[in-house]
């Protein structure tokens, strides 16, 4: 799905703190670790976005080392995923940010 209207980026954004505020404050946390009973590759981003909006940088990383690729996902996500001319290097950011978040998945579960 494709958001190109600013305002409809701006709703969607708001939706989603709204769920994860409630998500946060319910106690119910990560869905993903509801269901199936493991941590996934995002377990800790919320307690390390509170911390990184706290400014307390090395509580946020040890939350979740990759809390600092959300500016850039969401400026991917802004320009509708076109932050380079080139989309090998649109492709090749979302690799390493993905690989990133994987690294950090299989450290957790292991």
């Amino acid at each position: 799905m494709k958001i190109s209207n600013p305002i409809q980026k701006l709703l969607f954004t708001l939706i989603y703190i709204v769920i994860v505020a409630v998500l946060y404050a319910t106690g119910v946390g990560c869905v993903f670790r509801s269901i199936f009973g493991i941590v996934c590759p995002g377990c800790g981003m919320t307690r390390a976005l509170i911390s990184l909006l706290r400014l307390d940088f090395i509580g946020a990383i040890n939350y979740h080392p990759m809390v600092f690729s959300l500016p850039i996902l969401y400026l991917y996500f802004l320009v509708d995923g076109g932050l380079f001319k080139s989309k090998k290097l649109n492709t090749l950011l979302l690799s390493f940010i993905g690989l990133g978040f994987l690294i950090v998945w299989i450290g957790k579960i292991m």
